[in-house]
Formats: C-alpha cells, structure tokens, sequence
C-alpha cells in the first residue's frame, strides 16, 4: 500500500511540474507575439503619420526675402492702381509667401 501511495504521490508531482511548465512557456511565447505585434502597430502607426503629415514651409525656400519683398511691393502697386482686385492680390500674395 505504501509503494501504491508513493506512485500516486510520484505522478501527481510530474504532473504538477509539468503543468506548471507548459503554464510558464504558454505565458512566455504569448508575451513574445504580444511584443512583435506591438511593435508592428508602432512601425505602422509611423509609416501613417509620415505619409499623412505634409512638410510645413513657413516660407518659400527657393526665394529669397528680398526678391519676395520687392514682388510684394509690386503687388501692391498693382493693387494699387487697380488691376488687381483684393482677392487676387491676396491670392498672388499667399502664392509668393507660400502660405
């Protein structure tokens, strides 16, 4: 009778451990996919946020600020002097500041 407890005894450990283990490693690998997939949203998250966001000029770049003060000022006077209505000397002007 006590070798029949000792088996008993014996299995119920194995088993235990065992499942004890296989716990462990279910955990583990659950937190593995979790983190590919978290970084995965975040390469993707990225990847939106840089083909959404537009690269804001305050400024055209390629014209320097004398040559947009002097086309301004011509701007002005054409307004000035009636040829362009506000609208479009607005328009022109938004155009040239790039804005």
């Amino acid at each position: 009778m006590a070798g029949l407890l000792r088996g008993i005894a014996r299995t119920a450990v194995i088993s235990g451990t065992a499942t004890a283990v296989s716990k462990n490693v279910s955990r583990r690998q659950a937190q593995r996919f979790a983190e590919k997939d978290q970084q995965a949203y975040a390469q993707q998250q990225q990847q939106v946020y840089q083909q959404q966001a537009p690269p804001q000029q305050s400024y055209r770049e390629d014209v320097d600020f004398d040559e947009q003060l002097a086309q301004l000022s011509k701007l002005g006077q054409l307004r000035d002097q009636g040829i362009l209505t506000q609208q479009e000397f607005e328009a022109k002007k938004r155009q040239i500041l790039g804005v």
